[in-house]
């Protein structure tokens, strides 16, 4: 999908498109604190006749990466060495602000065949917007630079996750995951206020609502997606609900059968921590056909209903052949379900426990450091 490189607000695609034509590795491309004038050794010089960068156009675009091209005029054109590349993020575009001190702004690139493509995770992150601007360079025989003028000033953001990047996700959550506990009900906190407000304005339904942006910054189910939250962990001991919770004192409780069945598709959708040791899985559970259904299957990694390391369905063989269900111990699933949910199919009653407001999830940040939950893609 190509995305025009207008001076305004670009969206980015779905998932990253295939097929780069030209990387630019390593040996070519380098990181520089050029400004575009003259520096204290005279390394850089401006040369007039260098043709300035028109009708830059940005495609390509993936959560660490985006293909570049321009239109020059033919004035010495083979003159042309290098490209500087000034990258920053919109709202620091005046700044040279990166997630390390010690990472510039200015890129300097090799004089490649067009269009080519900037990748690098260390300093492109995912639904982010940024900044671009482009110089032609000469270098000469003395080891300065003559250069153009910059061009404008263009505008994009870069990508969710791709499917890809979210099997990376999956494979990690996987590891630690822990063996299967069996569980009966899902369940969801709330205060007293919003069930009054469901049962009188909402006939009785819970509607979903869209996610907020916890977890992953690449989750292409943040600020997208609909649903509504449901959780299943148990507690070791008893092999029920906790009575602590952050969102609620009142909890409604459904069957497991009624959400979660073969008339079901079950999708990973990520996995991340909040700088503690517990690490949090987020599956959807979207009713076959359903709207939420078609999102997911564009974007994220389906699981097998029956053999998968979170939460399983299957008919028990030795018993009279209902659905028995599991649950995985050594993370906490965050459950969304696509479809309202009616409360006259669960129970709504007050727990005896605290609201413990400190592992509420609501908008949390997943901490970048993590070796358990992060992939070596843009964060």
């Amino acid at each position: 999908m190509e995305v025009p490189g207008l001076a305004h607000s670009i969206s980015s695609p779905l998932s990253p498109c295939e097929g780069m034509i030209k990387d630019l590795s390593l040996d070519a491309i380098q990181l520089c604190e050029r400004d575009g004038s003259k520096s204290q050794d005279g390394s850089v010089s401006e040369m007039e006749e260098l043709p300035v960068p028109q009708n830059i156009k940005i495609s390509n675009i993936t959560c660490d990466s985006f293909k570049i091209c321009w239109d020059m005029e033919p004035r010495n054109k083979e003159r042309i060495t290098h490209y500087f590349i000034d990258l920053n993020k919109k709202e620091n575009k005046n700044s040279n602000k990166f997630k390390h001190k010690d990472v510039p702004t200015k890129l300097v690139a090799k004089a490649v065949p067009l269009p080519m493509t900037v990748r690098g995770h260390w300093f492109l992150s995912p639904r982010t917007e940024y900044t671009v601007a482009v110089q032609t360079a000469s270098k000469q025989a003395d080891g300065d630079y003559a250069i153009s003028e910059w061009s404008e000033i263009i505008e994009f953001c870069t990508a969710d996750y791709s499917m890809v990047h979210l099997n990376q996700l999956l494979e990690k959550a996987e590891v630690i995951a822990g063996r299967m506990l069996p569980f009966s009900v899902f369940y969801r906190n709330q205060n007293k206020e919003y069930f009054d407000h469901v049962g009188e304005v909402q006939q009785n339904q819970m509607l979903p609502s869209v996610k907020d942006n916890s977890g992953s910054h690449g989750s292409p189910i943040s600020g997208k997606l609909e649903g509504i939250f449901f959780s299943c962990n148990t507690e070791f001991n008893t092999g029920k609900p906790p009575q602590d919770s952050p969102y609620g004192r009142y909890r409604y409780e459904v069957g497991a059968n009624v959400l979660f069945n073969p008339n079901t598709n079950l999708y990973f959708g990520d996995f991340y921590c909040m700088y503690t040791a517990y690490h949090y899985v987020i599956l959807v559970l979207a009713p076959k056909g359903s709207r939420g259904d078609d999102f997911c299957k564009q974007r994220l990694p389906a699981l097998d209903l029956s053999n998968n390391r979170f939460l399983t369905c299957k008919q028990d063989e030795e018993g009279d052949g209902s659905l028995v269900f599991h649950h995985a111990q050594d993370v906490i699933l965050e459950v969304i379900y696509t479809d309202p949910v009616d409360l006259a199919l669960g129970t709504v009653a007050e727990i005896s426990g605290h609201q413990l407001m400190s592992l509420s999830t609501v908008n949390a940040k997943k901490d970048p450091s993590c070796k358990i939950c992060n992939i070596s893609v843009g964060r």
